[in-house]
């Protein structure tokens, strides 16, 4: 017997990775790729950067990992949308005085 593959992680909805290291690795660098065209001043960008970081050091420490992050494909797709949003940038037009105070 060749050795069992794992067809199942258990969890409703979250498929086998068959290289979680690798697959988490390239997810974290992409990030960090497009946080880099980001404006360093940008909160966006310094809270998931430091976050970023911090779980590639850990992927890169671990020896055995069992599942990927769901979620790190989620935060490429928002760091993208981030891109093109701009939200870093100065407001069109300025907002109405009262926008924010609730109940009027």
């Amino acid at each position: 017997m060749a050795g069992a593959l794992k067809k199942t992680t258990g969890l409703v909805g979250l498929a086998v990775c068959e290289t979680p290291h690798e697959r988490l690795r390239i997810l974290y660098t992409k990030i960090l790729d497009v946080l880099e065209q980001i404006p360093k001043n940008a909160a966006y960008r310094k809270y998931t950067e430091q976050i970023t970081n911090e779980k590639l050091a850990m992927v890169k420490a671990l020896t055995f990992l069992v599942l990927t992050d769901p979620m790190a494909e989620n935060e490429l797709s928002l760091a993208r949308k981030m891109m093109q949003w701009k939200p870093w940038e100065p407001l069109v037009e300025e907002p109405p005085a009262n926008q924010w105070k609730w109940p009027i």
